[in-house]
């Protein structure tokens, strides 16, 4: 798979039926690799690894009911009294984040009401944190780490 702007996590890919599958450790289930799903583990793990999220805090791949439409969430990070707290969005390596990436995770958001919202091709990574009183998003360096309250 591609290299990213990641660290390199060790993940745990085997080879089934000439189809190579990644261990989810927060699925705990192997699942297709995929160009976004190679994306999605490695922001997984930069969340754990390098954020110090909890894993028993992440939620993977869970659907989500906007405007009586069924979409799905890629992450999301509750905080300890059960509110989303990061929203992530992942795309392939090969998917260049335009506005219509912004507007489908503001979307999703207007749902979740995430404090915090990533977006993530694995090569370029976007942070930010939301303003709901002001309706407005801010762009910071990088995604705060974890903080128990």
């Amino acid at each position: 798979m591609e290299n990213l702007n990641f660290k390199n996590y060790h993940l745990l890919i085997k080879n089934t039926e000439n189809k190579l599958y990644v261990f989810d450790e927060v699925r705990k289930k192997n699942i297709l690799l995929t160009p976004e799903e190679w994306v999605r583990q490695n922001c997984i793990q930069f969340l754990i690894h390098e954020k110090k999220y909890p894993k028993s805090l992440i939620s993977v791949e869970k659907k989500l009911s906007i405007n009586s439409l069924t979409k799905r969430y890629d992450i999301v990070i509750f905080n300890s009294t059960g509110e989303i707290n990061l929203l992530v969005e992942c795309k392939s390596p090969k998917v260049k984040i335009s506005q219509k990436t912004f507007d489908q995770i503001a979307r999703y958001n207007l749902v979740v009401k995430s404090q915090y919202i990533m977006i993530t091709n694995g090569l370029t990574h976007y942070f930010c944190e939301v303003d709901f009183s002001n309706n407005k998003y801010s762009f910071l360096k990088e995604l705060p780490n974890y903080k128990s309250k």
